[in-house]
């Protein structure tokens, strides 16, 4: 079994370096690229619905958001309702970055899947959101 997750964890840090460089290309940090991919779905979320969608906690949201606003990519407004509660907007800018992200996205994808078949990508996904959900719920007492 550690052999697994020996795997996995070279796995994952190979698909991050690969994907930050993919991202850095178009101005975007990894992480950056998936608060950006929320806000192209809902734009105007607060930081804690954004934080509520990653699974990620408030302040790296923030803190997240803070890089993406100094880069020119997200504003900060005054929620109309709420003035205590702030939300987020995507900028023209970010707009623009949306489809060779994607692209980027994809075609990192398709390398790092290109040798597994229509069948073992599907198993992986059953498999990998198992172990998310797993890793999510409290361990169990022995």
């Amino acid at each position: 079994m550690a052999d697994l997750i020996r795997l996995l964890t070279r796995a994952h840090k190979l698909l991050r370096a690969a994907a930050d460089e993919a991202m850095s290309a178009h101005g975007v940090r990894i992480g950056q690229n998936l608060v950006l991919e929320v806000l192209w779905d809902r734009d105007g979320l607060s930081p804690g619905e954004l934080a509520a969608r990653l699974n990620v906690t408030t302040p790296t949201v923030v803190n997240t958001a803070t890089r993406l606003v100094n880069d020119g990519l997200i504003e900060r407004r005054p929620d109309p309702s709420d003035r205590r509660l702030v939300r987020l907007y995507l900028t023209e800018k970010a707009r623009a970055a949306q489809a060779p992200i994607t692209e980027a996205r994809r075609n990192l994808a398709d390398h790092a899947l290109a040798t597994l078949t229509e069948e073992e990508r599907e198993v992986m996904a059953v498999a990998l959101q198992k172990i998310i959900d797993r890793m999510q719920s409290p361990p169990t007492p022995t």
